[in-house]
């Protein structure tokens, strides 16, 4: 009698174990976050995730991931997949928008009136609809050396003059750089108008673009300033040593060069023939898996790590934020560079963030390669680059 009365009361309190809502032995619900941010970032984030997960009973794993797109999209349809990826370049959101694993925003969530100009928020739209939450921003422009420079040149054909004398190096082939050259005189990827961007219409051969080809391939052919081949670390290294004045280059060179001793200052891009230099604009955007069991929870936690985002991503990853009210604080308003930044990105252009800007990067960085190479005239250079971007626009349907 004994013996069945404890079986009982063993099979009962099985029953209440497996019914009660936080059971015995109940697993804690889990969100899991990739991030394609800096490991520091990451240990910072994941300390705010764990007081979220504290008052929402959620465990919350953030783990580094430096995935290529196609294999994040294939792990996002797996049942092993994140629900939140952080710190996205936007320029992927279109390719995982057209694979369908990227959520939309939930309406009312995104307040634009905090966020720090327009362009920040067209960089999460596609199609019209919002897809992501901005987390930083970053664009390139000049970082000079004070000890060679005393006197900020206004103009590029100043850096160009003053270059010769005390060295102008950057990576010339990389076409995120090259961008400001060729915007500067009309010169475009994809027309964008009213929020849409077209990418049928391709201003990398008009007259503007091929300007701006000529000026950059007369810094190596004309000016002598700096090898065709020239590499983004051959450039960086030679700027951190002291051996150019000038450099073109992100926020993510800030903390190198002040380990380096070196005593630099930040502007903003000088104007081209008499013209504004508009460089890319990138934004590292946080996206919910249209696929996650949970994104409801997830866009919660999302929104949360977004709002405490701007002290982390600019103390641990060199990024500038993208709210108003981090722009505001003392510290950063102290900060020359980021304040030469801060002012570059208002006359920067979001990247591309429809599929085919993966069509525009490989066609583009090889034929100004060649081009400078002395292999290819201006012309060619931007009818190559448009005809190969049409190619490759045609093998992603």
């Amino acid at each position: 009698m004994i013996k069945r009365s404890k079986l009982i009361a063993v099979l009962i309190a099985g029953v209440l174990c497996v019914t009660a809502l936080t059971g015995c032995g109940s697993k804690k619900e889990k969100l899991t976050v990739w991030s394609h941010l800096t490991e520091a970032e990451i240990v910072e984030f994941q300390k705010i995730a764990n007081e979220w997960g504290k008052e929402n009973k959620m465990e919350v794993k953030i783990v580094e991931d430096k995935g290529k797109v196609q294999e994040m999209i294939q792990a996002c349809n797996t049942s092993n997949g994140p629900d939140i990826i952080l710190g996205m370049p936007h320029d992927n959101l279109g390719t995982f928008q057209k694979a369908g694993i990227v959520s939309e925003v939930p309406s009312g969530m995104l307040d634009s009136t905090k966020y720090t100009s327009k362009s920040i928020m067209d960089a999460v739209v596609v199609k019209g609809k919002q897809y992501g939450i901005p987390l930083a921003q970053e664009t390139s422009t000049i970082f000079y050396n004070k000890d060679k420079v005393k006197e900020v040149p206004k103009t590029m054909e100043e850096i160009v003059t003053m270059g010769k004398d005390v060295g102008f190096e950057f990576d010339i082939n990389n076409f995120y750089v090259d961008y400001s050259f060729i915007s500067a005189n009309g010169g475009y990827v994809y027309k964008e108008a009213n929020g849409t961007i077209d990418p049928t219409d391709i201003g990398l051969k008009n007259e503007g673009a091929l300007a701006g080809y000529e000026f950059i391939r007369s810094l190596v052919q004309d000016h002598k300033l700096m090898a065709g081949d020239i590499t983004g670390d051959i450039a960086k290294a030679d700027f951190s040593a002291g051996k150019t004045g000038f450099y073109i280059s992100g926020p993510w060179d800030i903390d190198a060069f002040k380990k380096a001793g070196v005593n630099f200052g930040v502007t903003t891009m000088p104007t081209l023939n008499g013209k504004t230099m508009n460089s890319f604009l990138g934004v590292q955007v946080s996206i919910v898996n249209a696929k996650s069991k949970n994104t409801e929870k997830a866009w919660e936690l999302n929104k949360y790590l977004a709002d405490k985002s701007s002290e982390i991503v600019y103390n641990n990853g060199n990024r500038i934020p993208v709210l108003k009210d981090a722009l505001n604080n003392e510290v950063i308003k102290n900060d020359e560079h980021a304040k030469a930044f801060i002012e570059q990105a208002k006359n920067s252009v979001p990247m591309p963030n429809i599929p085919e800007v993966q069509a525009m990067w490989t066609p583009a960085g090889d034929n100004i390669k060649l081009m400078n190479a002395g292999q290819l005239d201006v012309k060619t250079c931007g009818e190559n680059i448009v005809n190969q971007i049409k190619e490759g626009i045609s093998q992603l349907k």
